[in-house]
Formats: C-alpha cells, sequence, structure tokens
C-alpha cells in the first residue's frame, strides 16, 4: 500500500480528473489524500478519500493579501495571449504563493510516498522537492505542453514567473518545475494532441472519467419527454461569469428557439425572465451522465469538457473564449471532429448553420468517433492508477502502452 497526494487547484475542470484517479487508487487498497482550499470538496471526495484542507490563523503570513485573487479569473474579460499573461499575474503566482505554506506543512504531516501536482500548482512541486518527495504533473490543460512549440517566446515568459516563485520560496534553481521531469500525465491522446517531439515522461494516458458518481439533480424525466428527438448540449463552463454570458446567450436563444431540437443550456435561469420553450436550463448538470443521449455538443472549448464530448463519440461546435481554449478548438477541428466560431464576431445564424452541419454531415461524427477510439487506447483511469503504483513502488497492476 502506498500513499498519494493530489494537490489541487480551485478550479472544476482540474479537480474532476483527479477524483476518477483518486476513486482507482483507493479501490486497489492506497491511501489518497487531496491537498485543497475549498473545504465543499469533501462532498465531492470518492470514499475513503482524505480532504487535506490548506487553512491558516489570521495572523499567518500568508493571510496578509488573502485569496482575494480566487474570484479574479470568472471577473476578468482577457482574451488571446492577454489572457495568459493575466492568468501567471493575477491568478496563478499569488495562487501558489498561497498555498504553498499550507501545502508544505500537509506533506510534512501525512509523508506521502508520491505527490501529484496540477500543472497549474506547481507549488506543489516546489514543496516537494524541498522535502525529496517524488512528484508527478497532472496536465488538464495540454496547450500548456504544446505552449514549447506553438508560442515559445510565451513559455519562457512563464517559466521565468514560475523560477522567481521557487527562489522567493526557498528552492535554487534556474529551471521550472511546472512539469515534472519523473512524470507527466496528460489527460488527452496522443491523437488529439496532434504531431510533437515529446520525452517518454510525457504520458498521453486519455480522459479520466471513470467513478465519477452523478450526484447533480436533474429533470430527467422532462428531458426525456422533451418534444424534439434531436438533443444539444450548450456550455461555456464553470470559469466565465462576465457581463458577456448574457449576450452569448442571447445569441443561443436566437439560433435555436425555433428549432427542432431540444436545447440543455448550462446557466442560470434567472439569466433572462424567459427562455424558448424547447430549452432545459440548469446551473449545473451531470455532464457524464446526460453525454450518451446528446447529439452534438456546443461549448468553449475547456479541454475536460472536449474530452469528455469526444469520448462519447459526439461531435462539438467549439467558440473558444481564453487560456488554453483556442489550442483545444484547433485541435477540434484539425481532427475533423467539430466546428469553430469567432466568441467575439459570431451571431446567431452562424451558430445555427455550424450545428447544423455538425449533426447532419456523418464525417464530423465518424471523426469523433475515431478520437472516442484514440482515448480508450490511451488507457484512462486504469493505465494512469497503473503508472502511479510503479512509480510509488507497488505495482499492483501492469500499466500498458507508452
Amino acid at each position: 500500500m502506498a500513499k498519494f497526494v493530489f494537490v489541487v487547484p480551485p478550479l472544476t475542470g482540474h479537480i474532476n480528473p483527479t477524483l476518477s484517479v483518486g476513486a482507482e487508487l483507493l479501490l486497489r487498497g492506497h491511501d489518497v489524500g487531496w491537498i485543497s482550499l475549498e473545504a465543499s470538496l469533501q462532498e465531492k471526495l470518492p470514499p475513503g478519500g482524505q480532504l487535506l484542507l490548506v487553512s491558516y490563523d489570521e495572523d499567518h503570513a500568508a493571510t496578509q493579501d488573502g485569496p482575494r485573487y480566487l474570484d479574479a479569473i470568472r471577473q476578468k474579460n482577457v482574451y488571446g495571449v492577454e489572457s495568459i499573461k493575466f492568468l501567471y499575474d493575477d491568478v496563478l503566482i499569488p495562487l501558489n504563493r498561497y498555498m504553498y505554506p499550507g501545502i508544505a506543512q500537509w506533506l510534512d504531516t501525512v509523508r506521502p510516498d508520491v505527490v501529484i501536482h496540477d500543472h497549474e500548482l506547481f507549488a506543489g512541486a516546489i514543496a516537494a522537492a524541498k522535502k525529496g518527495i517524488p512528484c508527478v504533473t497532472t496536465v488538464t490543460a495540454p496547450a500548456a505542453v504544446r505552449a514549447m512549440d506553438d508560442l515559445p517566446k510565451v513559455k519562457e515568459w512563464g517559466d521565468q514567473k514560475i523560477i522567481a516563485l521557487q527562489q522567493e520560496l526557498g528552492l535554487d534553481t534556474d529551471r521550472s518545475l511546472q512539469c515534472s521531469d519523473t512524470m507527466a500525465l496528460v489527460f488527452t491522446s496522443r491523437e488529439f494532441f496532434g504531431d510533437s517531439d515529446l520525452e517518454d515522461r510525457y504520458k498521453f494516458v486519455g480522459p479520466v472519467i471513470q467513478h465519477r458518481p452523478a450526484v447533480i439533480p436533474f429533470e430527467w424525466e422532462k428531458f426525456y419527454h422533451m418534444e424534439h428527438s434531436l438533443k444539444i448540449l450548450v456550455s461555456i463552463g464553470t470559469t466565465f461569469d462576465h457581463s458577456y454570458k448574457k449576450e452569448f446567450f442571447s445569441k443561443v436563444c436566437a439560433a435555436f428557439g425555433n428549432e427542432p431540437l431540444t436545447v440543455v443550456v448550462v446557466s442560470d435561469p434567472a439569466l433572462f425572465e424567459e427562455w424558448p420553450s424547447n430549452f432545459m436550463v440548469q446551473e449545473k448538470i451531470p455532464q457524464l451522465a446526460l453525454l450518451p443521449h446528446l447529439d452534438a455538443v456546443v461549448c468553449h472549448g475547456g479541454h475536460n469538457t472536449v474530452c469528455e464530448t469526444l469520448a462519447g463519440g459526439l461531435p462539438l461546435v467549439v467558440i473558444p473564449i481564453a487560456y488554453d481554449q483556442s489550442f483545444v478548438a484547433g485541435r477540434v477541428t484539425a481532427s475533423g471532429s467539430g466546428q469553430r466560431l469567432n466568441f467575439k464576431r459570431f451571431k446567431a445564424e452562424h451558430l445555427r448553420q455550424a450545428v447544423h452541419e455538425v449533426l447532419q454531415d456523418p464525417q464530423y461524427a465518424a471523426a469523433a468517433r475515431a478520437m472516442q477510439q484514440s482515448f480508450t487506447q490511451a488507457g484512462g483511469t486504469a493505465r494512469t492508477a497503473g503508472l502511479l503504483e510503479q512509480l510509488a513502488g507497488s505495482p499492483l497492476s501492469v500499466a500498458t502502452g507508452t
């Protein structure tokens, strides 16, 4: 039996894959904990999982500025490369600086065999390196890896930010620890990621979506009895909550309000006084449970949503907003599994036409099924757990593939 500790940021898309992997490790008899800022994460952990909450006394040095930046990502309206600069300066560096003391304290208390840190929470890697604990990176946004090829200057700039924080926290190195030299678990397939000459430490394990129960309430009876048999999902994720959300969903209503479709929308129902009668609107949905009952997905290009959709063999229309979403949208179109629209310029008729094309042209669904097959072959949750067991020196099962 081994001890594993996940270090996760307060972002749903970065936490969810660790829940699947952690559940598999728990089923195999290991101890698993999650270092997090969110007390509510306890409710989502698999049976036997331990929440290692980062919290400080009021007079602790880490609380001087407080975690005010945690809502910044929801409040800031940024696009393109500007969004990457904002992400580092206003979110990631302050977040990692704030969490580091708590992470270090928990590692001293638990003494895990392996630390598994999110690629955006490199404070976990810094603490593990200082304490001599083996470290693995989970890559929930593969664009961070592709940046080496696609945006080398941006990658270099980000690395310098991380190196400066490492040195501030007492780790004297001129090399960024954002991605582990031992192993990086990339939650997609090589086929979807695209051509890149990466070292063997990058393990393309595919989406990890098993062991996640659908605990979010949903009006299934209403869904099953909606008038139209063709069903789509429209979501721009849980991160974006800006003023332009109303403008976006106004276009969605105009595009599909009179169409022979059932449209499931992820949004606050109070955004509008009235939604079209063929819409079902909820702030949260059991997405994994719902996907098998859909025909296509419209989304912002969030990596988890796209990969979960393709894991179900469904085509997409992607409308990227910021951060890594442009890369993900590019991979959707390159793989032939969907269409891409420009968030600033698309109109209701563009969205309507794109959705009808991905529904009616069988080539999109065929390409999505090809990606689905590549995800299956990558190994998913079971292979990921096996790789971690091997690193911990307790290979209770055999991991296959590369």
